[in-house]
């Protein structure tokens, strides 16, 4: 698909990858770029810098996408291309005393943004695009819902779950001519790499959030549903179910080095 000449959305825009997609968007001819975010100041200040659109909006909550995409549609036209890329890097813990947590509220809040989110998108918009003819999600997820991430279980397990749906998004309308693409970065130098603990995710490449918007950009006009900006991830992913006893044991390596290291 080409971005040129089409109303596109992107939530969790006003930092991060989300802001470097909004750009790289108008860079390529978008119609319109629909900034969205929580942070209303920072979503106005991304689109004021691509002639787009701001809105507010708690991607968690069902009502408030539903919304987004009824006043997206009544100003600008069809949505062609929805980014679900809101994400949140709450319930990390690199001692992991307790992989079920303490607490349902990083469970509960990483399942709302990470899978609920790209659900109530696709409740809401795959039938306006099945009756148009077709569409296009883009769901931001992370290497570590094709991998795990040492120290989150939340995260970790909302970002498996993502790309699950995704899979089943995919091949559930792909007759509908709806595409769906899942972009899985590892690291990439945002506010949220640098506030989580170091990890796997750091170090091993970390990548611009402009480097992996242009992947992305790429992915999505070649129409590849799994967007890797770092290549390294496909070999580990092949480890991982070439033997899956030594990957655990591996993983479970750099967990006892992050207690060493942080338990200090």
């Amino acid at each position: 698909m080409q971005v040129a000449g089409k109303v596109v959305v992107v939530t969790g825009g006003g930092n991060g990858i989300g802001k470097a997609l909004c750009e790289a968007f108008h860079a390529a001819g978008a119609s319109k770029v629909v900034v969205v975010d929580l942070d209303h100041a920072a979503a106005e200040k991304v689109a004021a810098s691509v002639g787009g659109a701001a809105f507010k909006c708690d991607v968690g909550q069902e009502k408030n996408i539903l919304h987004l995409i009824d006043e997206t549609e009544r100003m600008f036209g069809p949505i062609a291309l929805f980014c679900s890329n809101a994400g949140i890097g709450g319930g990390f813990d690199p001692l992991s005393k307790n992989a079920g947590g303490t607490s349902d509220e990083p469970w509960s809040r990483s399942w709302a943004i990470h899978v609920m989110a790209h659900v109530y998108a696709a409740r809401h918009l795959v039938p306006r695009m099945k009756a148009r003819g077709g569409g296009y999600f883009l769901n931001t997820i992370s290497a570590a819902g094709l991998l795990s991430q040492v120290g989150s279980p939340a995260y970790s397990t909302t970002k498996h779950a993502a790309v699950g749906f995704a899979e089943n998004l995919a091949i559930s309308h792909r007759a509908d001519n709806i595409k769906v693409s899942i972009l899985c970065p590892q690291g990439v130098e945002t506010n949220m790499l640098r506030s989580i603990p170091r990890g796997p995710q750091s170090g091993d490449g970390d990548l611009s959030a402009e480097q992996v918007a242009q992947d992305a950009l790429k992915g999505i006009e070649h129409e590849t549903f799994l967007i890797l900006p770092h290549p390294q991830v496909l070999g580990y992913m092949r480890k991982k179910t070439e033997n899956y006893d030594r990957w655990i044991g591996g993983m479970a390596k750099i967990q006892a080095k992050m207690r060493e290291t942080h338990g200090k």
